[in-house]
């Protein structure tokens, strides 16, 4: 969506040093504004549909299913069918055991990441400039975030930072989410981290200062914030306001993009994750960045070196990567 309001505007609503918000009220958004705000109404609405024709499928499938067993079942002699089903509760019991015990050392990794995991934190103090469908798509992105670091081998240690308000409340909402091992707090990372504030690095693309290395001993920011293109710059103002230090990924040094450098959160984070594994810049942004987001040669290079791979992160995979969901809890 383009910018609606200049950038002197936009800073108006840019939450204060000690973490309060003004009160400034967001300016109408332009017809063009409106025309992109509709055509992302409307791609949410096929979105949910889409949701529920699988949704649909997915009953449909489980009930061939179960007529197909049922007729198997029928089709055998007494012996024989009591050893089918025998043999689905064993394999039922072994599913059952493989996830408690997949659960188990899940918990155990988060576990320990809180105590020695590279901090990366997710700044939620943006909701009051949002719309309610960029903080669904936020909620969604967190989410997303949650399960990819359970799923990690060296998982990093997750805050979440400024929880009060809608975005709050939202989350809140979301079943498990009060199981989640991971940092909860109402208040701002600058409240609370106040005496770590020499090692708070906001990540921003605005920076001019290029991440080179993870260093353990810093805590890194991630803007929680959807539509960055109505307030350009917000993050890098904000970091400056409360005197903390910036960095940006070392996007450009590896590949181009299409457009604007500028990443989803759930982005930002899977290639930090993806960096604490790898220690390769290159392979983690190949790996995360959407191929629509970079340019042709990039796209072609990715195809050689990956071996063809699909990019993890596209519009369409989004919902299936939802299902993930089913195991953070």
């Amino acid at each position: 969506m383009e910018a609606t309001q200049n950038d002197e505007e936009a800073l108006k609503n840019l939450p204060n040093a000690d973490g309060t918000s003004s009160a400034a009220t967001q300016q109408p958004l332009s017809k063009r504004a409106q025309k992109k705000l509709l055509k992302q109404e409307k791609y949410e609405a096929k979105k949910a549909e889409k949701k529920a024709q699988a949704k649909e499928q997915k009953k449909r499938d489980i009930e061939r299913k179960r007529k197909d067993w049922e007729e198997t079942l029928a089709s055998v002699p007494e012996e024989e069918r009591s050893k089918l089903i025998e043999s689905r509760k064993s394999l039922r019991k072994e599913r059952m055991e493989k996830r408690s015990e997949e659960r188990e050392m899940k918990i155990e990794r988060l576990t320990k990441a809180k105590l020695c995991g590279q901090n990366i934190i997710i700044d939620l103090e943006f909701s009051h400039l949002m719309t309610p469908s960029e903080i669904n798509s936020l909620v969604q992105q967190i989410m997303y975030c949650y399960a990819v670091n359970g799923r990690c081998t060296n998982p990093g240690h997750l805050w979440l930072t400024g929880l009060a308000g809608e975005m709050g409340s939202q989350l809140q909402r979301l079943p498990g989410f009060d199981k989640w091992i991971i940092e909860k707090e109402n208040r701002s990372y600058i409240e609370v981290l106040q005496d770590q504030k020499e090692n708070l690095v906001y990540l921003t693309a605005d920076s001019e200062t290029v991440l080179v290395e993870l260093d353990p001993r810093r805590m890194y920011i991630i803007g929680g914030l959807v539509d960055r293109n109505r307030w350009k710059g917000i993050t890098m103002k904000k970091a400056q306001e409360q005197g903390i230090q910036t960095a940006k990924l070392p996007i450009g040094n590896y590949l181009k993009m299409a457009s604007s450098q500028v990443l989803t959160v759930n982005q930002v984070t899977e290639i930090l994750l993806k960096f604490l594994e790898t220690k390769d810049w290159k392979a983690s942004f190949f790996q995360v960045i959407p191929q629509r987001k970079r340019c042709e040669t990039d796209k072609e290079e990715d195809h050689q070196e990956v071996n063809g791979e699909e990019n993890q992160e596209t519009d369409d995979q989004f919902d299936a990567k939802r299902q993930c969901i089913e195991h953070i809890s």
